[in-house]
C-alpha cells in the first residue's frame, strides 16, 4: 500500500482540503487529487467525498483512518528504531480529558504546547463522561479514576485524592458533622461517576457512607458543576481535591470531617491503546503534561 498516499489521505481527512494536504507535504493539487483517487481505488472505497464546496469523509473514511493513522505510526517507529530518520513531532492529535480538569490545568498552559510544537495541533474531546478510546479513534485520553481497561497503556499522571467539603454558608446553617454516621441527617451533592459508597478512615478504624441515599439533593456528571452546587451553599459534596484546591485554600470551601481520609486508589492517567505506537506528537504531548503537572501537583500544596 502507498505510505504517502495513506499520508495525504490522513492530513487531507484532517484539514477537510486536499490542496492544503498536498501543498503540506510538497505536491500540487492535480498530483494530490491524482495520488489519492490511486489509493481508493487500491482499497476500493471513497475515503473523501468531494464537490465543488467542500471535503468530507466519508463514512468509510472514518472507518479506515485510524487503522491508516497507525500504518503510518507503524511505519516511523519501524524507520526511526533502525536509525533512519527521527520522527517529527507534527500532526493532529486527538485528546480526550475531563472537561474540569482541563479547565483547570490544561487549558492554561495549551499556549505554551502549540507554541513550542508549531506543527502539531490538537482535537480536544471534553467530557467528564468517558469516551472509548477505540472507538472514538483517539491518540491520548486523560482519565482520573482506577485504570483497570487492559487494552491500554498508562503513565500515571499525579495522585487525585478526593475530599468532603461544603461552603461555610450551608455548615453555619447546618452544623459541622462531627462523625460519619451523621452524614445521613445533611443534603449531599453526588457526582455520577463515582462509586456510591465511600469509605474513610481513621487512626485504622474504617467507616463507609453512602452518598446518594435519601439525603442527596442533586446528582451531577460534571466536576465544574458540582464544585459551582457546592459553593452555592447546597450541600456536601465529594470532589477530587484538584477540584476544589483553590477554594479550600482561599476559604471558600471548607473540608469536612479533616480528621477522616477518603480511602481510595484513584489518579490522574495518561493512556492510549495498546495497539498504537506511541507516535512523536504523542509523546510529546505527554511528555509536556508531566513536566507541567506530575512534578508538582498545583493542588497538593492543600493536603
Amino acid at each position: 500500500m502507498d505510505l504517502e498516499g495513506l499520508r495525504l489521505f490522513v492530513r487531507a481527512a484532517e484539514k477537510l482540503n486536499i490542496s492544503a494536504a498536498g501543498r503540506d507535504l510538497g505536491l500540487a493539487p492535480a498530483v494530490a487529487s491524482a495520488r489519492l483517487a490511486k489509493l481508493e481505488r487500491e482499497v476500493g472505497a471513497e475515503l473523501l467525498h468531494r464537490s465543488t464546496r467542500k471535503v468530507s469523509v466519508s463514512i468509510e473514511g472514518e472507518e479506515f483512518l485510524p487503522f491508516a493513522r497507525e500504518m503510518l505510526a507503524q511505519r516511523d517507529a519501524a524507520m526511526a528504531a533502525l536509525g533512519q530518520g527521527r520522527p517529527q513531532a507534527s500532526g493532529t492529535i486527538r485528546l480526550a480529558a475531563s472537561s474540569s480538569f482541563a479547565q483547570l490545568y490544561i487549558a492554561p498552559i495549551l499556549p505554551e504546547f502549540l507554541e513550542r510544537y508549531p506543527e502539531i495541533n490538537l482535537d480536544l474531546r471534553l467530557s467528564d463522561a468517558q469516551f472509548d478510546l477505540l472507538e472514538g479513534s483517539f491518540d491520548l485520553a486523560l482519565r482520573s479514576g482506577v485504570l483497570d481497561d487492559s487494552s491500554l497503556k498508562a503513565r500515571k499522571l499525579a495522585d487525585a485524592s478526593d475530599v468532603l467539603c461544603a461552603a461555610p454558608e450551608y455548615l453555619a446553617k447546618a452544623g459541622m458533622p462531627q462523625n460519619p454516621e451523621e452524614m445521613a441527617d445533611y443534603n449531599l451533592i453526588a457526582f455520577r461517576q463515582l462509586e456510591n459508597a465511600v469509605e474513610l478512615e481513621r487512626d485504622g478504624y474504617r467507616e463507609t457512607i453512602t452518598m446518594q441515599a435519601d439525603g442527596t439533593r442533586i446528582v451531577l456528571d460534571d466536576g465544574a458543576s458540582q464544585r459551582l452546587a457546592t459553593k452555592a451553599g447546597l450541600g456536601i459534596s465529594l470532589n477530587a481535591r484538584w477540584n476544589v484546591e483553590r477554594e479550600l485554600r482561599d476559604g471558600v470551601l471548607v473540608q469536612v470531617l479533616p480528621e477522616w481520609k477518603v480511602v481510595s486508589d484513584r489518579a490522574l492517567w495518561l493512556v492510549y491503546p495498546k495497539s498504537n505506537v506511541l507516535t512523536a506528537k504523542v509523546r510529546v504531548l505527554i511528555d509536556f503534561l508531566v513536566e507541567k503537572i506530575d512534578r508538582n501537583p498545583p493542588w497538593q500544596s492543600s493536603c
